[in-house]
């Protein structure tokens, strides 16, 4: 069966958002109901008893009603403006802090190499990497609104305990909810539990507040009634937000089943090596996922690799699979041969022991042992036959129909491609693209590379003389002979891993970028096709709109017609001799 389109699993996450919308919605409308129920039960000796339905459409059932849309509204609303600047505001939120691109910690650099291998094979933007140092569990997980503005978080046990592969397989299963449009979903989610527990926290305080007052001497027996009534409306209130939560998170956690199953499979496909998101499932089975040093561990549940939170009902409202039903999934029988293994390694312990030798726990022999293992299968995956040759299909942009299927597909061709330019950058290439001004001079390069050294000298005299802005000769100096000497193929992906750095310039730094690029595209009065594909990337990962979804302006070709006939035009030109 062939593998679903990057944009045909976006337009899917789409509509599971609305099928979740539509959920919520009933939700929404049943708590309203069973809060107006309440309403009548207290007001009805003020309504002489008419039925339920005639006091809904009454000045009092329409005043109920709209009192609780507005308030579980206002409690989504204020949690997704807390959550609105993207990616970036949940890792802070967890705690997380941003890792360094030029980091010398060695496990740091497993996962930035990592990561960045698949963002290039994939063609999707590097995502922003974020740790949760304090944080010894097997998790992770990314957020964002778009796959170009997506952030992933990794805790650091996940990066200390994990082998390469088993590190891989839980990138891959990461990068499987940026291409299947999963991040927006898992905000919305966070937004929309947030509004309907608000009313269960106001009848919280109802009940805490009639507490309180009972609690005075003074006229107590004139306010007693108004105290009891208080009370039950609390209760009343707390009892409806928190059944909601609770039938929230049922349709959150079936949803999120869905979802983490399907990553799974798409990481096993993305790395083509089942023991590795195998083995990193058995190691949270002998260890740990959760997310302990947070408060947002139950918000964030629906969103890591693994259970982030401890639960009761787990049967029920849990997030993802039971462990053994994922691995299990992955490959039949491949939770017998772990288990296998580990047996094996206690075994081998023990005789090390009896010998005199150091017996280390269960946990870090198997991961010892398993380590030399997926090495080994991992070098033979790279250096097989059909990834010795680099990927003709990846560097041959002519090869159109195919085009959008590779887009956020990860191949064996593709992979290879990656790993083998990253061996080829220039260690200070690689390290200036990490920092802002290298990012910045990376853009002027890639269009000057091409030019005679009196060209470059003319068009970079049309940029500014500013600090961070101007053409800097010496960094240029090192970019321009790299660019030259790889040649094209290196352009984008060279690009790919600048964007962590480009993403830290504020809105009006990012403008100014994008206004001395566009300088250059016009200095000779004519745009290459690589200069249009470049303007138009900045605007779109860097412009005021970044990190906000595209929507759908049109349902039909006709409204677009003239456009479209301007295009293909436009491709026949640039696509024939004559």
């Amino acid at each position: 069966m062939a593998h679903p389109g990057f944009f045909q699993r976006q337009a899917s996450a789409r509509r599971n958002t609305s099928f979740l919308v539509l959920l919520f919605l009933t939700a929404v409308v049943l708590i309203t109901l069973a809060v107006c129920v309440v309403g009548y039960l207290v007001t009805r000796s003020e309504t002489s008893g008419q039925p339920f339905h005639y006091w809904l459409l009454s000045s009092h059932g329409l005043i109920t009603a709209s009192a609780v849309v507005i308030l579980i509204c206002m409690g989504s609303l204020i949690r997704w403006v807390d959550l609105a600047g993207g990616g970036s505001r949940v890792a802070k939120m967890v705690g997380a802090r941003p890792i360094d691109p030029d980091t010398r910690d060695s496990h740091e650099r497993k996962l930035r190499n990592i990561v960045e291998e698949m963002a290039i094979a994939s063609g999707v933007s590097v995502p922003e990497l974020y740790i949760m140092d304090n944080e010894t569990g097997i998790n992770a997980f990314v957020a964002g609104y778009t796959p170009g503005s997506a952030v992933m978080v990794v805790t650091h046990g996940a990066i200390t305990q994990l082998t390469r592969d088993e590190l891989q397989g839980v990138i891959g299963h990461e990068f499987s909810h940026i291409f299947n449009g999963d991040m927006r979903l898992n905000v919305r989610l966070i937004a929309l539990l947030a509004g309907i527990l608000m009313i269960g926290q106001i009848g919280g305080f109802l009940l805490r507040s009639s507490f309180y007052s009972g609690g005075r001497t003074t006229a107590r027996n004139r306010d007693s009634r108004a105290q009891m009534a208080l009370g039950l409306l609390g209760v009343a209130l707390f009892v409806i937000g928190y059944v909601g939560v609770f039938f929230g998170r049922l349709i959150q956690a079936a949803v999120s089943r869905q979802r983490e199953t399907l990553a799974d499979a798409s990481s096993v496909q993305f790395t083509r090596n089942p023991d590795g998101i195998g083995g990193a499932l058995f190691k949270i089975g002998l260890r740990s996922s959760y997310l302990d040093t947070t408060g947002h561990a139950n918000d964030m549940n629906h969103m890591c690799f693994g259970e982030a939170a401890r639960m009761k009902f787990s049967s029920l409202l849990a997030s993802h699979p039971p462990i053994e039903q994922r691995i299990n999934a992955i490959q039949p029988g491949l939770m017998a041969r772990l288990k296998s293994r580990l047996r094996d390694t206690e075994s081998g312990a023990r005789l090390r022991t009896a010998s005199g030798g150091n017996r280390p726990s269960a946990a870090s022999s198997f991961a010892s042992d398993t380590a030399d293992l997926y090495t080994t299968a991992s070098d033979r995956r790279r250096t097989s036959p059909a990834g010795s040759a680099i990927a003709a299909p990846v560097l041959e942009m002519a090869s159109a129909q195919t085009l959008s299927e590779r887009v956020g597909t990860i191949s064996p061709e593709g992979e290879d491609f990656a790993i083998k330019l990253l061996q080829r950058l220039p260690s200070t290439f690689r390290g200036l693209l990490y920092t802002r001004a290298g990012a910045i001079q990376l853009c002027y390069a890639l269009l000057t590379s091409d030019l005679t050294q009196k060209q470059q000298a003319e068009c970079l005299k049309l940029l500014p003389n500013h600090s961070l802005f101007s053409a800097q000769p010496d960094l240029l100096a090192k970019l321009i002979p790299a660019l030259q000497n790889i040649g094209e193929a290196v352009r984008f992906p060279a690009l790919e891993l600048a964007m962590p750095a480009l993403r830290k310039l504020d809105p009006d730094e990012r403008a100014e970028l994008i206004k001395n690029v566009r300088k250059l595209v016009g200095a000779d009065n004519r745009v290459t096709l690589f200069e249009l594909a470049l303007t138009s990337f900045l605007s779109r990962h860097l412009g005021a709109d970044a990190e906000r979804a595209t929507p759908v302006r049109y349902r039909s070709y006709k409204s677009v017609m003239p456009a479209l006939q301007r295009l293909l035009s436009l491709l026949a030109r640039a696509g024939s001799g004559d």
